[in-house]
This record gives C-alpha cells, structure tokens and sequence, in this order.
C-alpha cells in the first residue's frame, strides 16, 4: 500500500518584541505553546497572514515591521502531541516590535498570549522545529533587544 502523501500548506506569523524585550508566546487550544502564526488565506501574502494571526492569536495590533527572519518546514502537531505527517507546513516567520503591553487573544482556539523573556521561550514551544528554528535565530533577537535598550536608554539626549 503506497502511503498517504502529506498535504503541504504555507503559514506566516512573527517573533513580536514588547519595549521590556520580552517574546510573544501563545497557546493552542490549551495543550501546545507555539509563536503566533497560522495558514494563510486566499489572496493573502505571508506578511498579510502574519500581521493578521498575530491579532487574532494575541491581540496585538500595533506592530512595526523589523525584517523577515525566514522560514522552515515541519509537520503539525497532532491532536495527542507528537508530529501530525497528514500536513507538512512551510512556516515564514517575521520580526516586529510593539508598544502595545496588554494581550487580549480574539480566537477561541487560542485561549491564552504570554510575554516571556527570550532565553526562556525555546523551552516554552511545544514542537521540537519550533524550538529549533527559535534557538537559530536567538543571536538576532537579543541584538534588536539590545538596540532597542540602548535607543531608549540615550533617548532623552536627542
């Protein structure tokens, strides 16, 4: 018997900063921990999709765009845990930072938002791709935070 090929979708979301430096973490329906992303919709482009999960998942409206931080694939998470092969997702991932400080999730599916701080979040995420992707891009999170810590530190110079 020829096995099931996995049905391939595209989702975007985003690595959203607070002004403390702490990452934006959600949870889905209850049992997984994940960055806010999700599958984009028709005529939408991955920054669109991103931008709109991110709200839907969290709350978080006022975001500035930072950089595309890239993209990897992996296979969904199962409904027990573990890898769900039925759906191979090819997940592109933004930078944003954010003024906004109060979380307020719009989608039931998503009943709870977290800041966390970066060494932390890797922990936190519930697939193992997720976590992996995050620890690659780590270096470049604690150097905007750094930058941004610096700006707001002289800021009153200017």
């Amino acid at each position: 018997m020829k096995p099931k090929t996995a049905r391939h979708t595209h989702t975007a979301g985003g690595v959203v900063l607070n002004a403390k430096g702490k990452v934006l973490i959600v949870n889905q329906r209850g049992n997984s921990w994940s960055l806010p992303k999700g599958h984009l919709e028709q005529g939408e482009d991955a920054l669109a999709a991103a931008v709109r999960e991110i709200y839907e998942e969290a709350g978080v409206r006022k975001l500035k765009l930072i950089k595309p931080l890239g993209s990897y694939k992996r296979y969904k998470i199962g409904k027990k845990g573990g890898q769900d092969k039925s759906e191979l997702k090819t997940i592109s991932l933004f930078l944003f930072t954010t003024t906004q400080k109060k979380l307020d999730p719009q989608d039931s599916n998503h009943p709870e938002a977290r800041w966390v701080k970066p060494d932390a979040v890797a922990k936190l995420l519930t697939h193992p791709k997720d976590k992996w992707f995050f620890k690659k891009i780590l270096p470049e999170i604690r150097d905007k935070i750094k930058i941004t810590c610096e700006k707001q530190l002289y800021s009153h110079l200017f």
